[in-house]
């Protein structure tokens, strides 16, 4: 895990003089927080909500003047896409709570 890299000598001015410091430093080998699967399981859950969001802002209306509800009250806008937003979310909750 931890390795010793060595002695580094610092050298320090101050108004009083120079001083010179031995400091002692170490190399320190981390892994990451989560593995490769959870990594996925983040990135798929961010592409569910990425997907939902688009999918509620959905087109826009023909003509500025003209008031479609079956454009803006549409099944995929008021159904589809919250679900798919809080599938995302239960993915990326998983995703946190699986072992590596």
């Amino acid at each position: 895990m931890a390795k010793e890299k060595g002695y580094t000598k610092r050298v320090e001015t101050s108004a009083t003089g120079t001083a010179e410091r031995t400091i002692q430093t170490k190399d320190v080998e981390t892994d990451l927080l989560f593995g490769k699967k959870n990594y996925i399981y983040i990135l798929s859950g961010i592409g569910l909500i990425f997907l939902g969001m688009v999918l509620m802002s959905g087109g826009h209306m023909p003509s500025p003047d003209v008031w479609d509800e079956s454009l803006i009250y549409s099944p995929i806008r008021i159904t589809v896409a919250p679900m798919l937003i809080l599938a995302g979310l239960i993915v990326n909750v998983y995703a946190v709570f699986v072992k590596k």
